[in-house]
């Protein structure tokens, strides 16, 4: 299915020859990655348990996002509310709107299934560009404070700043 066309940019279903393309380039850039993660997504696409979309750019495979259906972790577990999961642009294509569009389809398919979108964001510089972005269209901290291995963070205790720290975010859609 197409989710979204311009003349530069296709926001489509994530196919298993995404997969590949994505783990090559995020190899490509110095990333750490497996296919495992995106083989994942696909399985759980299947399962209906989530919608896996890609963005090409000038035909080019660009970037990717991920709606689960219910949040199966942290805070809002169990509260039936959808949940943004493992989004990204490849280096090479971004500035180019990308990300936007693929967070435009992302809320529109979550706004299919309630009035709130939920998302955990890594609290590493890594992440600084998708704080930002989640930030300026309206995501909220949910007030749990972090999470470490998704587990709350007692307040003094030690964690790491890896991708396992993530704040937990929403947006309400209507």
């Amino acid at each position: 299915m197409t989710y979204y066309v311009s003349e530069a940019i296709v926001i489509r279903d994530l196919a298993e020859t995404d997969a590949e393309i994505i783990t090559r380039e995020e190899i490509a850039q110095g990333w750490h990655q497996t296919i495992d993660k995106y083989l994942e997504r696909l399985d759980h696409r299947n399962q209906g348990r989530c919608i896996s979309l890609v963005a090409e750019y000038q035909g080019n495979v660009a970037g990717y996002i991920n709606v689960y259906l219910t949040a199966a972790e942290g805070p809002f577990k169990n509260e039936g509310l959808p949940e943004i999961v493992d989004f990204g642009v490849l280096e090479k294509y971004r500035c180019r709107g990308i990300g936007t569009k693929l967070m435009d389809a992302a809320e529109k398919i979550a706004g299919e299934y309630a009035d709130k979108v939920v998302l955990g964001v890594g609290l590493h510089a890594g992440y600084g560009r998708a704080q930002r972005m989640y930030v300026k269209r309206g995501y909220i901290p949910d007030g749990s404070g972090v999470w470490y291995a998704n587990q709350p963070c007692e307040p003094y205790t030690d964690c790491a700043n890896d991708d396992d720290l993530i704040l937990y975010m929403s947006k309400v859609l209507r």
